[in-house]
Formats: C-alpha cells, sequence, structure tokens
C-alpha cells in the first residue's frame, strides 16, 4: 500500500521512468532466453536436415546436368553426322559420285567414329531395317519387332532411352540414344552409347560453376569425387587424387567411398587454413557414373551465431537501460506538446493570414478554437475548389470534343493509321488498318506489332524507327508488312512524333499505304521496258547491222571501182566505207548493251567482260572485270537484272564518284553466287537523304530474282556494291 501511494505521489517522469525500466528489462529478459533456448534447439536439429536436403538437392541437380550434358553431347554427334549426310548427299545431286557411292561413303564415315568406350552410330529405315551397323551381319535384318525401334520410327528424331542386348551378351543394358531423320535416303541416324560408359562422356566444365556456387554457412561447400579418389568438383582441390596425396587425409574419403550413402563427422584441414575444424559431410553415391556427391560444412560456423547472440541480448540490456532515460523523458514532453505541435500546425496551414488568438489559456479550449476557424476556412477553400473543378470540367469536355473529331478524321481515313506510345505499344488504329491487314484495334491495344513486319524488311523499318525516336519525320519509306492471314503487303509508310502541351514526345503516329498494286505495275513497266530495249536491240543486231554491213561492202566495191579511173572519188568511198564500219561497231555495242542476252547465252562472264570493257572505252577510266567464266546463269531474266545491276552501278561510279578505277568482280561459292561493283571515288553519304531513281531501280530488280543487294562506304575511299544470290535463285525458271 505504502508503495502504491509512493508510485501516485511521484512526478510523472520518474513514474514513467520505473514502468518503462522494469518493462524492458522483464521483456528483453524473457524474450532472450526464449529465443536463445529455440534457436540452439533449431541449430542442433536443423542442421542436419539441411545439408541431407542439400545433399539430395545437390544430387537432383548433378544427375540432371550430366544427363543434359549427355544427351547434348549424343545430340551433337548425331547433327554433325547429319550434316557430313547431307554434304555426300549434294555432291551425288551434283553429279560428283553416283547414289551408290554416296551412300558408301557416308556411311563408312559413320562406322568409324565410336561413342565413348563401346558406343556407335547405326542407320535403320523408316521399316525397320538396319541399314548401317558396326557388325555387318546384322546390317539388312529387320529389328521392328523391338518397342524401342518403333518408336524410332515414329519419332525419327530426338532422345530416346532403353534396354538393348548385342549378340554374344547375356542381358541387356540400358542404353541412351539421340537421332535425326534424312529424308531424302529415309535414313534414322542413331548415336548411342552404353549407361555405364556416360562418365566419359559427361563434360563437367557444364555443371561444375553450379555445384561450386552452393555453400553452407561461411566456408562449407559442396563437391565430387570418383571412385579413384580425384576429386572431380572441388573448389580447392580441383584434379587432385585425395588418396594418393600425402598432405590429405584419406580415412574419411575412404569411409565414404566404403559406404556410399550416409553422414560423417570427421576433422579437415584445407590448404590454406591454419588448423583442421570439425566438419560435417552428408553423402551420396551415384551409380551410373561411380561418383560421390556430398554436402559439407564445419559445425563451429553453425553454432557461432549462437555465441554472437548472446552478446547481443547482452549489449541489448545494457543499451536498453541507457536508452529508458530520455525515451521516459521524451515521453512525458509528447504528453503535453502534442497540442501545441497541433495547433501552430493549423495556424501554419491556414494561409498567408494567421488565425485569431483565443482568449482561453486552456489547450483543449484553444484547440477547439482554432479548429473552429480552420473549417470556417476550409468551407471557403471548398467552394473556391469547386469552381476550378467546374472550370476544369468544361476544358476537359472542349479537349475531348477535340480529339472526337481528330479521331473521327482518322477513322475517315482511306489509309491505315497506326499510333503507338513511346514504348512502342499500340494505342490506336483506324478501320482501314483492320480493313487491309487483319488486326482488331482489340487484338493489338497494349501490345508491339514487330510480328507484321517481315525478317526482311527489318533494316529499313530500324531506320525509319532511329528517325522517329530521334524526332524526325519519315517520308515515303517503302517496305513490306504482313497481313494477319499471312499475306505479305508492300507499303509506303509515313510518320511522326506527336507531343504533349510542353513538347515531350509522346508517341507516334505511322500511316501505311498500300502500293502492291503500285509495285506490281512498276514491275510490269520494268519488265516492259527489259522487253522494248531487248526488242530494239535484236532489230539493230539482225536488221541495221546486216544493212550496214551490206551498205559496207557495196562502199568497199565502189572504191575499188573508182581506184582506176577516179582515184580522188575512190578515197571518199573508201573514207565511207571506213565510217560505215565504225557505225557497225558501235551498233554492235549497242545492240549489246540494249540486249545482253546474246552474251548471256555464252555465260554472264563475257557480257560483264564487255561491259567492262565498253565501261572504259566510254568513260575513259580504268575498269576491270575479275571473275569466274564458269559461272552459268541459266535463267535468262535473271541474268539480265544482274546484268543491269552492274551496268548502273558501274555507270554511276563513272559519272557520279569522281573514280578513275572501277572493278567488277563474280565469284561463285558451295551456297550463292557475290557480284561486287568496287570504285576508288568519293563514296556514297553514310545516310543519303534519299535513295535516287537508280538506286531504287537496282534494289527493285534485286529484289525480283531474290538476292541481297548491299550499297556501303569503302575505306579509305569509295563506295562497294555486292549482290548476293543462291545458285537455285539464279537458276530457277521464272
Amino acid at each position: 500500500m505504502r508503495i502504491s501511494r509512493f508510485f501516485k505521489s511521484m512526478r510523472i517522469r520518474h513514474k514513467l521512468l520505473i514502468s518503462y525500466s522494469l518493462t524492458f528489462l522483464i521483456v528483453i529478459s524473457l524474450a532472450s532466453f526464449i529465443l536463445y533456448s529455440l534457436l540452439r534447439r533449431t541449430v542442433q536439429t536443423t542442421l542436419e536436415s539441411d545439408l541431407k536436403n542439400s545433399t539430395a538437392t545437390l544430387l537432383n541437380m548433378v544427375t540432371t546436368a550430366a544427363s543434359v550434358s549427355i544427351k547434348n553431347h549424343l545430340r551433337a554427334v548425331a547433327e554433325k553426322n547429319l550434316d557430313l549426310v547431307r554434304y555426300f548427299y549434294r555432291r551425288y545431286k551434283a553429279g560428283e559420285i553416283t547414289l551408290r557411292q554416296a551412300k558408301q561413303q557416308a556411311a563408312a564415315l559413320l562406322l568409324a567414329q565410336t561413342i565413348g568406350t563401346t558406343g556407335y552410330i547405326a542407320v535403320v529405315n523408316s521399316q525397320g531395317v538396319l541399314l548401317v551397323h558396326p557388325k555387318a551381319g546384322l546390317v539388312g535384318a529387320d529389328i521392328s519387332r523391338h518397342a524401342f525401334v518403333r518408336k524410332m520410327i515414329h519419332n525419327k528424331q530426338g532422345y530416346l532411352e532403353y534396354d538393348w542386348r548385342n549378340p554374344g551378351e547375356n542381358e541387356p543394358r540400358p542404353k541412351a540414344m539421340y537421332m535425326t531423320y534424312f529424308a531424302p535416303w529415309d535414313w534414322i541416324i542413331t548415336v548411342s552409347s552404353y549407361r555405364e560408359e556416360f562418365n566419359t562422356l559427361v563434360n563437367v566444365d557444364d555443371f561444375r560453376d553450379s555445384v561450386l556456387a552452393l555453400r553452407f554457412g561461411k566456408s562449407g561447400y559442396a563437391f565430387v569425387v570418383d571412385s579413384q579418389g580425384n576429386a572431380i568438383i572441388h573448389p580447392k582441390l580441383q584434379g587432385v587424387n585425395i588418396l594418393k596425396n600425402q598432405l590429405l587425409a584419406h580415412e574419411p574419403l575412404q569411409t565414404m567411398l566404403r559406404r556410399k550413402n550416409g553422414k560423417l563427422i570427421y576433422s579437415w584441414r584445407n590448404p590454406g587454413e591454419p588448423k583442421a575444424r570439425r566438419k560435417l559431410v552428408i553423402f551420396n553415391y551415384l551409380p551410373q557414373y561411380q561418383w560421390i556427391v556430398a554436402s559439407s560444412s564445419y559445425l563451429d560456423e553453425f553454432y557461432s551465431p549462437l555465441d554472437t547472440l548472446a552478446k547481443v541480448i547482452l549489449l541489448t540490456l545494457l543499451a536498453s537501460m541507457i536508452l529508458i532515460l530520455p525515451i521516459s523523458f521524451l515521453i512525458s514532453d509528447s504528453i503535453t506538446q502534442p497540442l501545441d505541435r497541433l495547433i501552430r500546425r493549423m495556424n501554419k496551414g491556414s494561409g498567408p493570414d494567421p488565425l485569431p488568438e483565443p482568449q482561453h489559456k486552456d489547450e483543449i479550449e484553444q484547440l477547439t478554437h482554432y479548429f473552429d476557424l480552420y473549417s470556417r476556412r476550409l468551407e471557403s477553400y471548398s467552394r473556391s475548389l469547386k469552381a476550378e473543378i467546374a472550370e476544369r470540367r468544361q476544358t476537359e469536355e472542349a479537349l475531348r470534343v477535340s480529339q472526337e473529331r481528330y479521331r473521327s478524321v482518322m477513322e475517315a481515313a482511306p489509309d491505315p493509321i497506326i499510333v503507338y506510345d513511346m514504348e512502342g505499344r499500340v494505342i490506336y488504329l483506324n478501320p482501314a488498318f483492320s480493313q487491309v491487314f487483319g488486326w482488331t484495334l482489340d487484338e493489338c491495344r497494349g501490345k508491339k506489332m514487330d510480328h507484321f513486319v517481315p525478317p526482311d524488311s527489318w533494316p529499313e523499318t530500324s531506320c525509319g524507327l532511329k528517325a522517329i525516336a530521334a524526332g524526325k519525320p519519315v517520308y515515303s519509306l517503302e517496305t513490306r508488312r504482313f497481313t494477319k492471314s499471312g499475306r505479305t503487303v508492300d507499303v509506303s509508310i509515313r510518320g511522326s512524333v506527336y507531343r504533349d502541351a510542353r513538347g515531350e514526345p509522346l508517341g507516334s503516329v505511322i500511316i501505311h499505304r498500300d502500293v502492291t498494286a503500285l509495285k506490281r505495275l512498276e514491275r510490269e513497266l520494268l519488265d516492259i521496258g527489259d522487253r522494248e530495249r531487248q526488242k530494239i536491240g535484236q532489230d539493230l543486231h539482225d536488221d541495221l547491222g546486216p544493212h550496214l554491213i551490206g551498205i559496207e561492202g557495196l562502199a568497199r566495191v565502189l572504191s575499188k571501182a573508182l581506184r582506176q579511173s577516179e582515184p580522188e572519188q575512190a578515197g571518199f568511198a573508201a573514207k565511207i566505207a571506213d565510217l560505215l564500219k565504225e557505225a557497225i561497231s558501235k551498233t554492235r555495242r549497242l545492240a549489246r548493251g540494249l540486249c545482253p542476252v546474246y552474251w548471256v547465252d555464252h555465260g554472264l562472264a563475257p557480257a560483264l567482260q564487255e561491259l567492262a570493257a565498253n565501261t572504259e572505252a566510254i568513260f575513259g577510266l580504268d575498269c576491270r572485270f575479275h571473275g569466274d567464266r564458269d559461272v552459268l546463269i541459266r535463267d535468262h531474266l535473271a541474268a539480265t537484272h544482274i546484268f543491269r545491276i552492274v551496268q548502273e552501278a558501274a555507270h554511276n561510279a563513272a559519272r557520279h564518284s569522281g573514280a578513275d578505277r572501277i572493278d567488277i568482280s563474280l565469284t561463285a561459292g558451295k551456297d550463292k553466287i557475290v557480284v561486287t561493283i568496287a570504285d576508288n571515288g568519293c563514296g556514297i553519304p553514310p545516310e543519303p537523304e534519299s535513295d535516287g531513281m537508280g538506286l531504287r531501280i537496282m534494289g527493285f530488280r534485286a529484289k525480283m530474282i531474290g538476292a541481297g543487294l548491299d550499297i556501303r562506304r569503302r575505306k579509305p575511299r569509295g563506295t562497294v556494291v555486292r549482290l548476293v544470290l543462291t545458285p537455285d535463285t539464279a537458276a530457277s525458271d521464272k
């Protein structure tokens, strides 16, 4: 009772000090004791469980990674041999060898390889008949009765595991196989290996980092050793044979190899450590690889947090006692000061004019007085805010009407229009876009439209995107786009960035004009022009040329007839004959330029060589041709387009680049034909403002024959025009 009265008679600060001190001491002491006990019990009971779980996870990870490594190895070998079979097939198709020779040489290469120690490569057809096998006696045997063979015939390619017993063996053995399929010969190429030999195929580098990344405590780690004591994966003993190293303890590893699975506590000192420490290891055995997979940790590291916790508890008690005194004073102040702070804040937030001082000194009365005045001002601010909101609504309504007006214009536009934000996501597209390309606004809103750009149209599309990202408009960018149905549409793109009131970019507006019909008309006009040039050249060659030759002959006869009677007139007649001969030469050159098909009949190389000679004669510069004269373009239309592209590039270099040397080359490889025109002139600008008609026609001709055209600057100076096409494209009938 006296204590109660004494406590009540104390000042509030003293009450708070005693109350908080006792409360802190009791709560912290009790909580610390419970926490320490629980943590020690948890550490003791879960340490072994955690290592067991970690070892099981490590075992699964190593097993999975090793299986993936083996599968990848078999797959790489299978795909490499599929390429070899394709090589012999291409030689057969090229007429270099017969079909039988191609299959025999391919089979010989397959049989010459071994997978591991006893694994091999075999070939089965779709009927389950062995076509290639290391044991010649099995070739031609029908093995379709086996279940795994039926899976091979059904899948034709992929990974497969099964049991197989070779002739002379008593029991089947587990085996893994990867298959690839060569359809022209109906060959299922199989690469197989027995499971007990998998350790020779595993690439430990594929999962070494994943195993070494596992850590337990501060210095605990995972490791893998084989049955001979070699450290397959170890953070410090990589590649060391632990059983043969005299500086290392042998007994722990010998125990693991003998017991295969379980746990072990032993003393171990890693290289570079001053003394040995007690260590716990949980280990498991992988029989198919003959590996020991283990997780280990040092015991002192797991129990060290408990010692640290005890020190922290003592420091916490001391710090709590030190902090109780100022905290008690702060709490006491917090009882008397909140009202004063609230009043000051209300007076400060009331605006430029402070609230009138109250007549009462009581804090509650003062708070009531200030709150009443503050509420009145809030009502005044509310009326003013409502007026501003009404004005803002009117502005927003006007803005909405303006947006609807622009939306109506875009929806009525005949050309497809699409609007993106700055991240390239669709905000809006008009009905014309849906009509031409098939996608609706609901399907595309908030998504990117990369899927409707054909892969070969990305170069010019990327240039357009860079221009728009830089805030520049795009005018008449010709490219192609996919429709929803997969059809390709030729389009001409215009686009620009739209901005907010502060001039910051918000997105882009892109207009796609369908120019498929225009492109078809351009193609037809280009074909008509080529045919007309060919007809004119043929007329010059077949009609005017013989006519001039006849006149030249008559002039020669007239010159001989006048040589005796009229020598002076005979000289004029001879001069006329010479001029006619020169006219005949010019007519032939003109005919060859207009109708290069006559030269293409003898190969593209003679036509390009003649073009180089004519360019050198006409423009007075050094123009040379370097090429493979055996290259034959059987399609006259494709050869004509190639000739026109080279002619346009050479004439552009001669007229506009200031070059004094032009090199034309023609080379052919196994999978492509390359035509190059290089000069030493001033070079094409890095970013030309627009393509000229000649460059556009060159690009159009290249697209017509399915070729790639690349025009770029040449170091240190000059321009290189490179045309690349496949032999199949050059030889196709169009």
